[in-house]
């Protein structure tokens, strides 16, 4: 999902082969998927309290699984250790920052351009980052907005 959601792979990178109906792929984009699929199994792992490569992993999870097929292990684990599949963004952030105004964004420290920056790739449907300090910021913005709202309608009310 993540190499069609960020650009890698896109549909005219596709094509339909003889008469089996089967989905080929452009040689380019088998590349930019490898090197995307590369850089995800480089990634580390919590295994045995050591972080890990995944195809280390991989390769020690192969050895025990010999292990336990010849009957020298009495115990397989499948599920340790268990890939994070994690998006860098979520739809509440992104509510919060196309809901965030202008001012609202300088009161909090937020720049104009950055919430432009921000703005653009949430409109967008694909996943996008944020730095942690600024979606700390747009969280305070957006319940400093709650708050506002709330004591107005308290006040209204009484």
């Amino acid at each position: 999902m993540e190499s069609l959601e960020s650009g890698i792979l896109d549909l005219p990178d596709f094509y339909f082969a003889g008469d089996d109906y089967r989905y080929r792929f452009e040689p380019e984009a088998k590349q930019r998927f490898l090197d995307l699929l590369r850089g995800r199994f480089n990634s580390g792992a919590v295994y045995r309290k050591r972080v890990l490569k995944w195809d280390t992993v991989i390769e020690q999870k192969t050895h025990e699984l010999g292990r336990f097929l010849n009957g020298k292990q009495a115990v397989f684990n499948f599920i340790e250790p268990s890939p994070k599949l994690e998006r860098h963004d979520d739809h509440e952030l992104r509510a919060k920052i196309l809901d965030l105004t202008q001012s609202q964004a300088r009161e909090t420290g937020i720049r104009r351009s950055t919430l432009c920056y921000l703005r653009k790739n949430a409109s967008n449907e694909g996943s996008f980052k944020t730095y942690r300090k600024v979606a700390q910021r747009i969280l305070l913005a957006s319940r400093q907005r709650e708050s506002r709202t709330d004591e107005r309608g308290a006040s209204s009310c009484q």
